[in-house]
């Protein structure tokens, strides 16, 4: 009760901060909290049935005793996928744009959801030259994770990133979406995020290995 009573009262700040990122007026959702997956700590994560206001709008969120900014920050992951509007759901693109969403919403309150490093510690394939068909591969997730980090950490603000993503839609790439920002060739884009990696100093230790968070927005 406390964990829905909190959202209820963090909700309006998530929603208008969720139309800020994809320029978009949203619409009324609803949102039942409970011990999804039987846990209370979060890590049950969230869903919903559809990839927009209409179809997506009612929301399952796990609750997270004693921590309500776990709470806002699932409940963002699937609020930004309505505001997706029907495109990227089910791909890894949409999944790491909404964890990013997710992220901003909660000041990064889910980081033990991270996949950028399991993608590191699987060879770090390339995800961005072909989005992967599911959301559901930590490793094709964890790669948009990093790639978005990156774009961030180069200036490019998350509104920004999202809008073009979705603009893209489901056919889009990372690589398109790099050229979209930079106006350089989409073939560039592995090479340069490839280089960017090799350079890390610590390697790829979170979802935001280039400490792109403080100014996503």
């Amino acid at each position: 009760m406390q964990n829905a009573t909190d959202l209820l009262s963090d909700a309006d700040r998530v929603f208008n901060l969720n139309n800020t990122i994809f320029n978009t007026t949203g619409a009324p959702v609803s949102a039942i909290v409970f011990a999804l997956g039987g846990v209370a700590d979060g890590s049950g994560g969230a869903d919903h049935d559809g990839c927009t206001f209409q179809s997506g709008g009612a929301i399952e969120v796990d609750a997270s005793f004693g921590n309500p900014a776990r709470v806002s920050g699932l409940f963002e992951a699937e609020l930004s996928e309505c505001a997706m509007n029907g495109q990227l759901c089910g791909l890894s693109t949409g999944e790491a744009l909404s964890r990013w969403c997710s992220a901003v919403a909660s000041n990064n309150a889910l980081v033990d959801f991270a996949t950028a490093p399991d993608w590191a510690e699987h060879g770090a394939r390339n995800f961005v030259d072909r989005t992967d068909p599911t959301d559901r591969n930590p490793l094709s997730t964890g790669c948009g994770m990093a790639f978005i980090s990156w774009l961030i950490s180069q200036g490019y603000k998350l509104p920004q990133i999202a809008q073009e993503m979705v603009a893209l839609g489901d056919t889009g790439t990372l690589a398109e979406l790099y050229a979209r920002l930079t106006g350089a060739p989409q073939s560039q884009a592995w090479p340069d995020f490839e280089q960017a990696i090799k350079g890390l100093l610590d390697g790829v230790t979170s979802d935001d290995p280039f400490g792109a968070f403080p100014t996503a927005m």
